[in-house]
């Protein structure tokens, strides 16, 4: 049925939208796809349900070719099952609650593991009936503390989520190659173009996980790349830490008096006065930095940590979010924050600018829990033997000369640093390079978290009871929408790749005279008929202007345009990406077309 802009339910904009900050929130909105009802949350009009469908419909063969089935779940859910798996909690407040009349705890699924084992559960019994593979494409939600970026950062979404089942790690492998395979058709149809990156599991657990990203200078995420082929996030690059140092012959640390020294930068300059070296200068790599960091569990609680890096090194974030759970006493994603003053108050141990890991005036070695009460991390490159300038826990003190695991010990090992363009791969292929990207799929050997967690076990092949490991595999279906319209337009707006636009071809009648509204209904038909999807641009009295700057708002590949040509029996067809046009005789146009529009 052809979509006549004289009916269709679309209004296009000619001014941005005031909250939109990248350009796939811009055009979407303004080319009558999606409009805000709420921060992170979007209605789709029919244009945006077109593209999304093409969108789904790709995703949805590809999964099925791979032998997997779908399901439906509700978004809707009950709140026992993630109290098994202790989800209800650790999920914190990035999880949307809300009661019943009766006043019984539910949930807006976040994400649908649980489910998903239950159901297997309840049907399957025996090691014959798998491996099995289940999918669904659902909506999700998540209360984004900063939702941003149109559809690519949301409080609800639409994602694939699906998960395998198999009575064995092999099992599981194979498994997880088969969505990896099935991942790259995916984006390869849709147009996208993404990398496989190592990454962590996080808060979904598991002994392996790649996030496949689509490179873009408004990604989020950071990768990194080397010229030997290694990929990975930065949260799961693991630093090439260097060799532990003999330190029987090292002198004794020696704390010297350096007053106003509150920041690296000053430490090293009265570093150069207090203590000078003849070998070489003192610089930032010699000192060790400690950072007071607030852990935000899922429980609201704030444990606060020190983490020693060197001098020389911005401690990230994100890196310790997604690598410091392992060392808290809790499961789950925690928030890693600066401590506040607050905070600090709290620990008067902590000397604010002369924080060390535990050496007290007279050179004792106290250890970093008995000054300060507190948990001490370390970055990688702190290894055993290494001399450190630090804090002295006194105000204008430092320590010279101080060497980790003879002076100091610590609690634990986190990579806690940024990862620098030109720092050596983990796997010996080269330096690094960085880039940004989206993510577009994340896929997870889970293992039996899940399985153990809800008791899903069947009768192996003698008879006894096993438990079932699991892997899962997401695809962000509006995000992948949203990555397209920003990897695929230009200053007059989005440039659909041609297997996800809302439409074959474009059509647009432009004149006064009947005749031409009566070729392009007849040509709009004659299209249809041959198999193609028509957007035609109907509307009497809207200027030719305004409909050839809809058309290009819009973005439909192929652009017909019947009008002045038509008197000597030609219509002009228009390529949208390369803006180059043809004038094709009008007894041609539908053959033409049809080859054109070819997927």
């Amino acid at each position: 049925m052809v979509l006549r802009l004289s009916t269709l339910f679309l209004r296009t904009l000619r001014e941005d939208p005031a909250d939109a900050e990248v350009a796939s929130h811009r055009l979407l909105v303004r080319a009558g796809y999606i409009r805000r009802a709420a921060p992170g949350i979007y209605s789709w009009l029919p244009l945006g349900l077109k593209v999304l469908a093409r969108v789904e419909g790709i995703i949805r063969e590809e999964m099925e070719a791979m032998g997997a089935q779908e399901v439906h779940f509700p978004a809707l859910l009950p709140r026992e099952p993630y109290e098994a798996t202790n989800r209800w909690t650790e999920y914190g407040e990035g999880l949307f609650r809300l009661q019943d009349r009766k006043g019984a705890d539910y949930l807006l699924a976040p994400t649908h593991e649980e489910m998903f084992t239950l159901l297997v559960k309840d049907l399957y019994s025996s090691y014959k009936d798998l491996p099995l593979s289940l999918f669904q494409i659902q909506t999700k939600y998540r209360d984004e503390a900063r939702p941003r970026a149109g559809l690519l950062r949301g409080r609800e979404f639409i994602m694939k989520d699906s998960y395998s089942f198999d009575i064995d790690d092999e099992g599981l492998e194979a498994s997880y190659q088969l969505h990896r395979a099935a991942y790259l058709r995916i984006f390869e149809r849709l147009g996208l173009e993404v990398i496989p990156v190592t990454a962590t599991a996080g808060a979904m657990g598991g002994s392996k996980s790649e996030e496949f990203l689509h490179p873009t200078p408004i990604g989020e995420d950071t990768f990194v790349q080397s010229a030997g082929g290694y990929t990975a996030n930065v949260e799961a690059v693991t630093t090439v830490a260097p060799d532990a140092i003999d330190y029987t012959d090292a002198p004794a640390a020696e704390v010297l008096d350096t007053p106003d020294t509150p920041t690296i930068e000053t430490l090293v300059a009265s570093a150069a006065t207090v203590a000078p070296r003849e070998d070489r200068p003192w610089t930032a790599a010699d000192t060790l930095k400690n950072v007071v960091l607030a852990a935000v569990l899922p429980t609201g609680e704030r444990e606060i940590v020190v983490v020693g890096v060197p001098g020389d090194r911005t401690v990230d974030l994100k890196r310790i979010e997604a690598n410091i759970a392992g060392h808290l006493e809790t499961g789950g994603e925690v928030a890693v924050e600066a401590a506040t003053d607050d905070d600090l108050k709290k620990h008067p141990g902590l000397v604010k600018g002369y924080i060390g890991p535990g050496l007290t005036t007279d050179a004792a070695v106290l250890g970093a829990e008995s000054v300060t009460g507190l948990r001490y991390l370390v970055d990688p490159r702190v290894v055993s033997g290494s001399a450190w300038i630090t804090g002295a826990n006194e105000h204008g003190k430092h320590v010279f000369g101080l060497i980790a695991g003879r002076d100091f010990t610590w609690d634990g090992v986190v990579e806690a640093v940024e990862v620098r363009e030109g720092d050596e791969a983990p796997d010996g292929s080269g330096p690094l390079v960085a880039a940004r990207g989206i993510e577009m799929g994340h896929i997870f050997q889970l293992g039996r978290k899940y399985a153990d967690a809800l008791g899903l076990k069947v009768l192996d092949r003698n008879g006894k009871l096993a438990t079932v490991t699991m892997g899962s595999y997401g695809v962000g279906v509006t995000r992948a929408l949203a990555a397209l319209a920003e990897a695929n337009h230009d200053d007059r707006g989005i440039i659909w790749p041609r297997n996800v636009a809302p439409a074959d071809v474009h059509l647009v009648a432009t004149g006064k005279g009947t005749e031409v509204f009566e070729a392009a209904e007849k040509l709009a038909a004659e299209l249809e008929s041959s198999g193609l999807t028509v957007l035609y641009d109907d509307r009497p009295k809207v200027s030719p202007g305004v409909k050839f700057g809809d058309a290009e708002l819009i973005g439909v590949p192929t652009i017909v345009v019947v009008g002045r040509g038509l008197a000597d029996g030609v219509l002009e067809v228009k390529d949208r990406r390369t803006g180059e046009a043809q004038n094709v005789a009008v007894d041609e146009a539908v053959p033409l077309l049809r080859e054109l529009t070819a997927h």
